[in-house]
């Protein structure tokens, strides 16, 4: 039986909303869904009236989105975890690190990145999400393994990561391989080597024959380069 909580004193206010942001996240994590986070349900769990949640949440999409915003804090530190050493290989371990965390929080994701943005500014995680991805690409253009503008690579960069999370969030049906990480290494690995050639190719790209055999031998000079150092054996970008 909920306990009806009595009224907050003067200077409870923040307690009171504290409280009712984790009655709602014990809501989305029992039920695995936003749907669940009506008012009057978060107001029962929290022990409050409705009223009560209505003083700190205009509607139920401000109190949705700020208890998903709750876990968004964990994502600047799994990029801080990851930012030492080579860049791009410090690229590449933030961008797995992203796609775990997705897939760890999907509701969440799928609150804050895959719906429609209710307002004309670029909503807080979206743009948090985007600054960490452009000091992680900065590091790389500061060293020459990228050429070009640090927002417009990580754009690219986001999307790829962005777009095989939200497939695998919205379509888990879907006949994906066993091997999620493996998956999520294939994509990460193909945005950040095509993001290395792209600002080095041509204009006019020679025939696939051509550009096939001058891949081939990029790809010999790379492994024989690896050098003493063990870094052929790191994960790569």
């Amino acid at each position: 039986m909920t306990t009806r909580r009595v009224r907050a004193r003067r200077g409870e206010g923040l307690l009171l909303r504290e409280e009712i942001l984790r009655a709602a996240e014990d809501l989305l994590a029992e039920s695995g869904t936003e749907d669940a986070l009506t008012l009057r349900a978060v107001a029962l769990r929290a022990g409050v009236s409705t009223p009560s949640v209505y003083l700190h949440f205009a509607d139920k999409e401000a109190l949705v989105e700020a208890v998903c915003m709750r876990v968004w804090h964990e994502l600047g530190r799994l990029f801080s975890e990851n930012l030492e050493g080579d860049p791009l290989l410090a690229l590449g371990r933030c961008a797995r690190a992203y796609a775990r965390f997705a897939l760890d929080h999907p509701v969440q994701y799928r609150v804050l990145m895959m719906r429609p943005s209710t307002g004309p500014d670029v909503p807080p995680a979206a743009a948090e999400c985007f600054r960490h991805m452009v000091n992680a690409v900065s590091a790389c253009v500061q060293t020459r393994v990228f050429e070009g503008d640090p927002e417009e690579l990580a754009l690219g960069l986001w999307s790829a990561v962005h777009g095989c999370v939200s497939l695998l969030i919205a379509q888990p049906s879907f006949p994906w391989p066993r091997d999620r990480e493996a998956l999520i290494d294939h994509i990460v690995r193909i945005a950040g080597f095509g993001t290395a050639l792209y600002s080095r190719l041509p204009q006019a790209l020679p025939p696939s024959a051509e550009l096939a055999a001058g891949l081939d031998d990029f790809g010999v000079r790379l492994s024989r380069g690896a050098g003493p150092r063990g870094d052929a054996n790191q994960p790569s970008p």
